[in-house]
């Protein structure tokens, strides 16, 4: 039997002022480091020795991951960052403030554009300022796979071969896994290991700096989960 964690980031300075993030690269506000080293505290009070850790190739993301394994103790073990494990692209949302963007479109239009799973965010196009064309992390992608804006479902579709590739065979051999990420990577992954449906995922909320705890049989099917808190 294998443990999977996943740990949405803490807090950032984004999430503070109340703006549309995505593929943003913004830092974690002093909460965010708070809950990311609480994380580890708990992380330590539950025993759990990780053999794989994964995060994004975003720096709140990065930091949860470096501050809750050095809180249990555990900084030293193998870890891979993917841009696959990234937030859900907000398009030219981006740097919005959900409020003024709310008053300008509308409650509902905005609600659609957050919590849909399969409604597209106004895109970006790749010569427009802010796009992650321009971003030197993405440099060794083809400039067809990186997103304009995506829903839940685009978001999912590009976790998912990440997760069968790499992650899925690690936890088949028995490793434990931690993967520090974003609210919608998380909650895509979430939808697929606990076979969750497109209307009720959009119910699905997942907590800043709070770690959640699978057990995962041999077919990889969750047997007990938990939340540290």
């Amino acid at each position: 039997m294998a443990k999977l964690v996943f740990i949405r980031h803490g807090q950032s300075e984004w999430n503070l002022s109340n703006q549309f993030t995505g593929w943003v690269d913004v830092d974690l506000s002093e909460e965010g480091v708070k809950q990311a080293q609480n994380a580890g505290k708990l992380l330590k009070e539950s025993g759990i020795e990780f053999d794989q850790a994964y995060t994004s190739v975003l720096t709140r993301a990065i930091k949860t991951l470096h501050y809750a394994l050095e809180g249990c103790g555990q900084l030293w073990i193998p870890e891979m960052k993917t841009w696959r494990l990234n937030e859900r692209h907000y398009g030219a949302l981006q740097g919005l403030n959900k409020k003024e963007t709310a008053d300008k479109y509308g409650d509902e239009q905005v609600h659609i554009w957050r919590r849909s799973y399969d409604t597209l965010p106004p895109l970006l196009e790749a010569t427009d300022e802010g796009s992650a064309a321009k971003d030197r992390r993405y440099a060794n992608l083809d400039p067809k796979i990186i997103p304009g804006g995506e829903n839940l479902k685009v978001t999912l579709e590009r976790v998912i071969p990440f997760w069968e590739d790499e992650i899925a065979p690690k936890l088949l051999d028995g490793k434990n896994v931690i993967i520090a990420a974003h609210g919608n990577s998380l909650r895509a992954l979430t939808k697929y290991i606990e076979d969750i449906s497109d209307e009720d995922i959009m119910d699905v909320e997942m907590t800043t700096g709070e770690p959640v705890v699978y057990d995962l049989d041999d077919k990889l099917n969750v047997t007990h989960k938990e939340k540290l808190n």
